[in-house]
């Protein structure tokens, strides 16, 4: 059973940043093509960014190129979202997600509130 448990979230003013990770338990992580995902209160699940299973490559959407960062490290298993120059419209949960056939596998996701 494939487990991911992201960890970072919380409170931060604009301009902030935080850094997200993304732990993977039960599968082979370096197999996996990995992203993170948001939802807003009263919003759909947005797509923020996806990382290849190598690393090599990155897909962050327009809104956050320049200011966020996907990354992993298969040798711990973890990917992680480093969060920069935050924005109040980026408040919302974020999700880690890890891509077999889809996006097969999900966290229970973190909250992450930029206000002042």
């Amino acid at each position: 059973q494939v487990q991911l448990v992201e960890s970072g979230g919380g409170l931060v003013q604009p301009g902030g940043s935080l850094r997200l990770s993304c732990a993977v338990s039960g599968g082979t992580f370096s197999s996996y093509a990995m992203g993170w995902f948001r939802q807003a209160p009263g919003k759909e699940r947005e797509f923020v960014a996806r990382i290849s299973w190598s690393g090599g490559r990155t897909y962050p959407i327009d809104s956050v190129k320049g200011r966020f960062t996907i990354s992993r490290d298969n040798a711990k298993n973890t990917a992680f979202l480093q969060m920069n120059n935050l924005k109040p419209e980026d408040t919302a949960v974020y999700y880690c997600a890890a891509y077999g056939l889809g996006w097969d596998y999900w966290g229970q996701g973190t909250q992450v509130t930029v206000s002042s």
